[in-house]
């Protein structure tokens, strides 16, 4: 009898326990940790597998040649490789519902997480119609008699619809999207290798001809060494791009399950995808572009197929841009930096105002009605570099601050979950790369004579960023958060205390099956 008491307490414990970690996830107006970890990893990689990889590297390889692009994507792999270590360093240890600029808000300055929240929210919005965009020129590829608006619309609905759903039916959705992604850049991989062999129709061994012929790095605007080095740069910049969105698997960590031992799961795979879908593939690009490999080897029906893919990459991606930009936005309203309707959620979690506020940004890829896409798709690529990059300084400015305030408040690394590798050193390299692509992106539109265009277009997001850090410091009087005052604590120990229950109540599995069965 004392025995069948103990049993009762400890059910009634382990029930109680569950009721408070579900209760936890269904307050009013918060978004739920129902994101699976098979669902964040693979969108960790889908988003990984952006579409400036495969659209925009052909104009890379012709403005700087192939040594150029392979020294610029190592350069840019290692500066992401530094922002989702970073990244990683601090979810883990402190996870947040309220997107990257609650860490800025954090750990630096209410008006830099201010100006990080807005950036990360215009990025997202530029983002999407761009990949509609490029969805559009893919369509081209077949029926150039159609107006694109038809598309864009037909796209445009459905990836609303997807991101209207239960944060677990929108995962189960880009996990398979993710899947596909896989599959395809393998294919891709390995089809230009073999293609670039002599393993195709015509059996001419093209693979890294072009390095001796017309030479591995190409001259871009000016002649001789500066303009090789111009050529490098320009692949530089545009390997920012082919990267951007690699960071998105962080806008999942709020509503991710056990975030201090998911979180490090996620980030540790990005070395990996960095080496293998990116280095690897940009190297087997160099030796021979995508579809030009394939179509030189004479293989008819399979430039289809790859164009067919590529539609698979840009409407993922769109997808996850509305993603994106709708939990940047719920997290600035949810510290009071947007208006508060925009923090309400359904009951299935999902921030449907939010949602709606990024969905209508998607109007502009109907640019293309009036002007051709591949113009379009330059002036939204321009733009979104730069919201790129400046992401990756607010979250490499707010890591360093981060393991500043743990070197001031006296916490051991080993009280870490993760620690990055080479961190914060890495931070410091990532920083300086991103800093430097910010002040030069603009090169061009200077050579060879001043453009006004050009020039508005790679530095409107730097004067939005540092108008938004000067607005919100007046408006609201903010100051630089000193180190030893930065808040490591709250939020931290509730995680501990509910992955304990978490790990109690699913390894013991005992007494979740006896739990069930009292509840019925």
């Amino acid at each position: 009898m004392v025995l069948m008491d103990v049993e009762k307490e400890q059910v009634n414990d382990l029930a109680a326990i569950e009721s408070n970690s579900e209760g936890e996830t269904e307050q009013s107006n918060e978004l739920r940790r129902e994101f699976k970890p098979h669902q964040v990893f693979m969108f960790s990689i889908a988003c990984a597998i952006g579409t400036g990889l495969v659209i925009g590297s052909g104009t890379a390889l012709s403005r700087g040649g192939p040594g150029s692009i392979l020294i610029a994507y190592l350069m840019v792999g290692a500066t992401v490789f530094f922002v989702m270590t970073a990244l990683g360093e601090m979810a883990a240890f402190l996870p947040m519902n309220k997107g990257f600029g609650g860490y800025a808000s954090r750990m630096v300055d209410p008006a830099f997480g201010f100006a990080t929240g807005w950036n990360y929210y215009f990025k997202y919005i530029i983002a999407a119609p761009a990949n509609l965009t490029a969805a559009g020129l893919i369509i081209q590829y077949w029926r150039p008699d159609l107006n694109v608006a038809i598309w864009v619309t037909i796209f445009t609905i459905v990836i609303v619809a997807v991101n209207v759903m239960h944060v677990n039916s929108f995962g189960e959705t880009e996990f398979w999207l993710g899947f596909a992604k896989v599959l395809i850049m393998t294919t891709l991989i390995l089809s230009t290798f073999i293609c670039a062999m002599g393993g195709g129709p015509n059996h001419e061994r093209s693979g890294f001809k072009y390095w001796n012929e017309p030479g591995a790095f190409a001259e871009y605007l000016m002649e001789g060494p500066k303009g090789r080095f111009l050529g490098l740069w320009a692949c530089i910049c545009q390997a920012c791009f082919a990267f951007t969105g690699t960071e998105v698997v962080g806008m999942t960590f709020g509503e991710t399950p056990n975030p201090r031992k998911n979180i490090p799961r996620a980030i540790k795979q990005t070395f990996w995808r960095i080496g293998v879908f990116y280095i690897l593939g940009v190297l087997v690009l160099a030796a021979s572009p995508f579809v030009v490999a394939v179509t030189l080897a004479g293989i008819g029906v399979f430039p289809d197929i790859i164009n067919g893919s590529l539609l698979v990459f840009t409407l993922s991606a769109a997808s996850s841009d509305i993603y994106c930009a709708s939990r940047s936005l719920y997290g600035l309203a949810k510290d009071g930096q947007a208006p508060a309707i925009l923090a309400k959620a359904r009951k299935n979690g999902n921030p449907i105002y939010a949602v709606g506020a990024a969905a209508i940004f998607c109007l502009l890829a109907y640019m293309n009605a009036a002007k051709s896409s591949s113009t379009v798709f330059g002036y939204l690529v321009s733009l979104v570099t730069v919201f790129a990059v400046l992401n990756w300084v607010a979250l490499l400015v707010s890591h360093i601050s981060f393991r500043r305030a743990l070197k001031a408040q006296n916490i051991s690394l080993n009280d870490l979950p993760y620690v990055g590798m080479f961190q914060p050193w890495g931070s410091y390299y990532a920083l300086f790369m991103s800093l430097l692509v910010i002040v030069f992106n603009g090169y061009d539109a200077f050579i060879p004579h001043f453009k006004v265009d050009v020039f508005i277009l790679k530095y409107l997001g730097t004067i939005l960023f540092v108008g938004n850090i000067a607005w919100w410091k007046i408006y609201k009087g903010t100051t630089k958060i000193a180190p030893e005052s930065v808040d490591l604590v709250s939020g931290r120990r509730e995680f501990e205390e509910m992955e304990s229950a978490e790990d109690a109540r699913w390894k013991g599995g005992f007494w979740k099956d006896t739990i069930s069965k009292l509840r019925r």
